[in-house]
């Protein structure tokens, strides 16, 4: 079963796709230096299989690799940052600290 994120920027969120079909998706406002993530959401069927936690790094690396800052206002987003300490130098300023 092929597992692929992408960014659908038309949408303003990065879904993460299985077998094609979207199995879930991270909502975003793009601003000119920062990323605000404000809802994730993966498909009752494709639960549990760590589609979420895929989709969400795959996110961040993104928007580390573009020079983004990160406001996560999504809790998933927020508690996958806080649990993992490579991505914490993303927040940016105004949630940092």
């Amino acid at each position: 079963m092929p597992i692929e994120v992408v960014d659908n920027s038309a949408e303003s969120r990065f879904e993460v796709l299985v077998d094609g079909k979207v199995a879930g998706f991270a909502d975003y406002v793009l601003l000119p230096t920062k990323i605000i993530f404000s809802h994730t959401e993966v498909q009752p069927e494709f639960e549990g299989q760590g589609l979420g936690s895929k989709l969400i790094k795959h996110a961040l690396d993104a928007s580390r690799d573009t020079g983004l800052t990160v406001v996560p206002r999504c809790p998933y987003v927020a508690r996958l940052i806080e649990r993992n300490p490579r991505y914490q130098d993303l927040l940016d300023a105004s949630v940092a600290g």
